[in-house]
């Protein structure tokens, strides 16, 4: 029980200590770098990335039965993907079956 104790206290402790220890660092680096250094970074990297989130519309991906098919936009249902063959997408619960 001794030992739990002084477990819980040396773990306190340091937690503690460590959250002292934060505020004294300096909050113009993060590591090793300043703010303007990282926003020219970050303004590298989006410029570099390109990702296409463009659908081609005559490929629709296949659900499995009980996987979500359907999205519900205020009075319309949009689709997710085409159920399996023998299923269809219950346009209430919005899933294979």
């Amino acid at each position: 029980m001794e030992i739990v104790r002084a477990a819980v206290y040396l773990s306190l402790c340091l937690s503690l200590l460590s959250s002292l220890c934060q505020g004294q660092r300096s909050p113009d680096t993060l590591f090793g770098l300043t703010d303007k250094e990282l926003a020219a970074l970050l303004d590298e990297d989006d410029s570099s990335v390109s990702l296409s989130v463009e659908k081609k519309a005559s490929v629709i991906p296949r659900c499995d039965v009980g996987e979500r098919c359907a999205m519900k936009h205020g009075p319309r249902i949009g689709r997710l993907c085409d159920c399996l063959r023998g299923t269809a997408c219950n346009t209430f619960f919005l899933r294979c079956y």
